[in-house]
């Protein structure tokens, strides 16, 4: 049962975390930030860590991977963004 609840885990970050690739390859390609919100990838970008962090304490390794990439992806558009308002 473990192994398919890990499993579920292991999908469902998958999937979130490159939801974001496409935004981040088109953002450091074109530099065009204009529609994105400042305000929301902030927030986003420090909720993601919280959940990193939540992942480390609850020794959660779907939860840890999937917020590590997310917040790699995440933040690079933040940089880009605050880089090209």
């Amino acid at each position: 049962m473990e192994n398919i609840i890990d499993t579920i885990g292991y999908c469902a970050a998958l999937l979130t975390t490159l939801s974001f690739l496409p935004q981040a390859i088109k953002t450091i390609k074109t530099k065009d930030t204009s529609g994105i919100s400042l305000i929301m990838y902030s927030m986003f970008t420090l909720g993601v860590f919280g959940w990193l962090v939540y992942g480390f304490i609850k020794n959660d390794i779907p939860l840890i991977t999937a917020n590590l990439i997310t917040l790699s992806l995440a933040g690079i558009i933040l940089r880009l963004k605050i880089k090209y308002k």
